[in-house]
């Protein structure tokens, strides 16, 4: 069987390399390198660089819409893609005799879009999964073919549930190749009365709401860490801010400073406080707030975060 494989982020590594420890992977479409940094260097996609240690054969359209022909070439039987980055025209998806189909990090028709590993744990789901399905026009909305779910712990970050997110849906491809060539599965169609979307994050939403509560605001640092990251303002200083405890605390105004010692400057939120235990100044390295206390000229209890 042909397989074309379509991804370009770090999600998309473990898939591929499942799909190439057991199938025939004949072409691999990534999006176009990028130039990064002030030297402006040339960076090639996680997944191309899996590619080329594999001898694999690699395709990057700038638009896939106007330039497909290659794909087609390749006569696959099968498209699989992970977190690719573009719409893919229907002549493509409708070619592969077993037709075409995603990995996406939800449990669909939850979390439709870009961002469903963030929005999964901002929004407090006790449980996230990984969802296989046809790919169609419209986003997301393909028929379901395979899905699990995973349990979001209270620690869990943007970046840890990926990374299981990953495993498991690396794990999940290949179990759904092997039982949807067979004829094992029944497509289920999704409920579009249960329709959540994911949409990309913007700017403004990466800054510290101090009005929402405790664990309102846990769920939004962690659901933004690593990437993009949340941040506050003092005065017009912003400080980057990663994941934290919630405390018991009754004084103050949300977003007060009400204490700094080696465990953490403790903020007041809505219905309590949050220890900040690591943090990161604009223009300087991320610290922690044991190594940060002594030296401190900064941060006083009484200053208000914005």
């Amino acid at each position: 069987m042909k397989i074309v494989f379509m991804g370009t982020p770090d999600f998309s590594v473990d898939i591929l390399q499942k799909l190439i420890d057991n199938f025939n992977v004949n072409l691999v479409v990534t999006q176009p390198d990028k130039k990064v940094g002030r030297k402006r260097e040339i960076r090639f996609s996680p997944i191309k660089e899996l590619a080329i240690e594999n001898n694999l054969k690699v395709f990057q359209p700038v638009k896939i819409k106007d330039d497909y022909q290659t794909i087609l070439n390749e006569k696959p039987d099968l498209i699989v893609t992970a977190a690719y980055g573009q719409f893919i025209p229907e002549e493509v998806l409708n070619y592969p005799k077993y037709g075409s189909i995603n990995v996406h990090a939800s449990l669909l028709p939850k979390f439709r879009g870009g961002s469903p590993i963030h929005r999964a744990i901002t929004t407090g789901e006790e449980y996230t999964g990984v969802t296989i399905m046809y790919m169609v026009r419209k986003m997301d909305a393909g028929d379901i073919l395979s899905q699990i779910k995973v349990k979001i712990e209270e620690n869990d970050t943007c970046a840890s549930m990926h990374d299981k997110l990953s495993k498991v849906g690396a794990k999940l491809i290949i179990s759904t190749i092997l039982d949807l060539v067979n004829g094992k599965i029944t497509p289920l169609s999704q409920d579009e009365s249960k329709v959540t979307y994911a949409y990309n994050i913007t700017r403004d939403e990466e800054k510290i709401n101090w009005n929402l509560t405790s664990q309102e605001i846990h769920n939004h640092i962690r659901g933004f860490d690593s990437w993009p990251g949340t941040f506050t303002k003092l005065n017009n200083l912003i400080i980057k801010i990663y994941p934290g405890e919630i405390i018991n605390c009754r004084s103050g105004t949300p977003g007060e400073i009400i204490n700094i010692d080696k465990d953490g400057i403790l903020v007041r939120t809505s219905d309590g406080g949050y220890l900040l235990k690591e943090i990161q100044i604009q223009g300087k390295k991320r610290i922690k707030i044991s190594d940060f206390i002594n030296g401190n000229k900064v941060f006083y209890s009484g200053d208000i975060f914005s």
